[in-house]
Formats: structure tokens, C-alpha cells, sequence
């Protein structure tokens, strides 16, 4: 089953506050259960999916898709954020 490609409400927000600290970002989701953001960051690649925190935890779950993209994933680190404050979490794990 193909999944609609949808922009949560807090992604804006999360590229903001990415590229303020730095980041180079670009969204690349494509569907497939490509993740939603690609971040350079400090000599480091990382693969963000965004959920929307305010969200319920069933409305937040990865798509059968991105289950499958997340397990067969072999490079850089990969995560699901659903704040700005996890988001720069990460970026703080590269430095």
C-alpha cells in the first residue's frame, strides 16, 4: 500500500532551527520510506524523519515503508524526530 506523502506541521520549524546551528538540509522524502530531511552537519550525514510530537503516539508511527527503509538502512545515522528539541538533540551527538 503506498502512503501519501504528507509534510508534518513542525517540519518547517525543525529545518529552521537545523540551519540556524549550521545544517545544510534538504528535504528529500520521495515516499518509499525515504526519511523526510537529509542533514550535513560538521562532517556528519544524518537521516531525519519527522513526526509531529503533538501528535498521538499511533499518529507518529513509521509506515510499513519506513519501517523497511529504517532496518535495511547500512549508512549514516538515521532517526525519527518530533521536536525541534530533538532535532538539535542529534545535531549535538555530532559534535
Amino acid at each position: 500500500m503506498r502512503y501519501a506523502n504528507r509534510i508534518d506541521e513542525n517540519q518547517g520549524d525543525i529545518i529552521h532551527a537545523l540551519r540556524a546551528c549550521g545544517a545544510y538540509v534538504r528535504v528529500v522524502s520521495q515516499g518509499e520510506g525515504i526519511p523526510d530531511l537529509l542533514v550535513g552537519y560538521r562532517g556528519f550525514t544524518l537521516l531525519l524523519e519527522v513526526k509531529d510530537g503533538k501528535k498521538s503516539p499511533s499518529a507518529r508511527t513509521l509506515t510499513p515503508a519506513e519501517e523497511k527503509f529504517f532496518k535495511e538502512w547500512t549508512g549514516g545515522l538515521i532517526a525519527v524526530v518530533n521536536s525541534v528539541d530533538e532535532a538539535l538533540d542529534i545535531l549535538k551527538k555530532c559534535v
